[in-house]
């Protein structure tokens, strides 16, 4: 019974923290600009990582390092860009629902380039999530014309690059240690990263003297500590002590969390945003059944 509390209990914290994260980098925003809220929330997620996990470098062999670089890049450096260009345009709470998409995208991914089987319950669940999708996009840019929507293209990219992360990682590194995963990401990714600092003008007398840019600080720094490193440890011990389905279920609570931080920082979300919602939800929650009726995309 304890065992099964606790797991509950993780789920729970997963859930805020993740679903916290976009209200996060929406405030950093307010005294940085996406380059360097991307840089800074990749080298401060590296120095995190760096003091708990170098020693676990060792465990990754010579060939395995390029699937880490490859790894690092689409799965933490690109998005942790995309995701801040997107939020200059779109409000935090729809960042959050379309991001619901990586595990539909996963799903894709791992049929069309890993030629991983799929089931007509998750083949229907990617149609009904991206219905979802187009609906929640649809309206939002009626709702809000003065955002530019095509912007919410960068989060799918984003989801694009998390489901071909996922299956790169359960192909190519399946018997790496998760700490040592994320660690030799980022010891790969925080160069390029802090080379973009450099050129987004972050060290510039300007950037300093923004009324916002301490607060901003605090925000991306708590972004990384809890929306990243940390959350990457609490998400790798769910999977142990329950399974990848129960783990994957933070999907569905995530959205319901950033969408109230997202109404009480003032953003507008109507009653057919919400359907949409669902529809996306009910998406991903077929695409985590199984089903004994099984269509064969790919070799198994």
């Amino acid at each position: 019974m304890k065992h099964i509390q606790v797991k509950w209990l993780y789920l729970f914290i997963l859930s805020i923290i993740w679903g916290s994260s976009f209200i996060l980098i929406k405030k950093s925003l307010l005294g940085l600009t996406p380059y360097q809220l991307g840089s800074l929330r990749t080298v401060i997620t590296a120095i995190f990582l760096l003091l708990v996990g170098y020693k676990k470098l060792k465990q990754i062999n010579k060939k395995q390092w390029k699937w880490i670089a490859l790894s690092g890049f689409i799965g933490s450096f690109i998005p942790a860009y995309l995701f801040a260009i997107a939020e200059t345009e779109i409000d935090s709470s729809v960042t959050s629902i379309l991001n619901s998409l990586v595990p539909l995208n996963t799903i894709l991914l791992g049929f069309a380039v890993f030629r991983i089987s799929s089931t007509r319950r998750q083949v229907l669940g990617v149609i009904v999530g991206f219905i979802g999708t187009a609906i929640l996009i649809l309206k939002g840019s009626e709702l809000n014309p003065e955002q530019n929507y095509l912007y919410a293209g960068f989060v799918i990219l984003s989801t694009v690059m998390y489901g071909l992360n996922v299956n790169i990682i359960k192909r190519h590194l399946q018997d790496v240690k998760p700490l040592a995963i994320a660690s030799g990401n980022y010891i790969i990714i925080v160069i390029p990263a802090l080379i973009i600092l450099f050129l987004s003008d972050f060290f510039n007398t300007e950037t300093f003297q923004n009324p916002h840019f301490k607060m901003s600080l605090v925000y991306v720094t708590i972004l990384s500590f809890f929306g990243t490193a940390l959350a990457k440890v609490l998400f790798n011990k769910l999977i142990q002590m329950s399974t990848p389905v129960f783990a994957s279920s933070v999907t569905y609570i995530m959205p319901i969390v950033a969408l109230i931080w997202g109404v009480l920082d003032g953003e507008t979300f109507t009653p057919l945003q919400g359907f949409a919602t669902i529809i996306i939800l009910i998406g991903v929650y077929l695409s985590h059944q199984k089903s004994s009726n099984t269509i064969i995309l790919g070799k198994q």
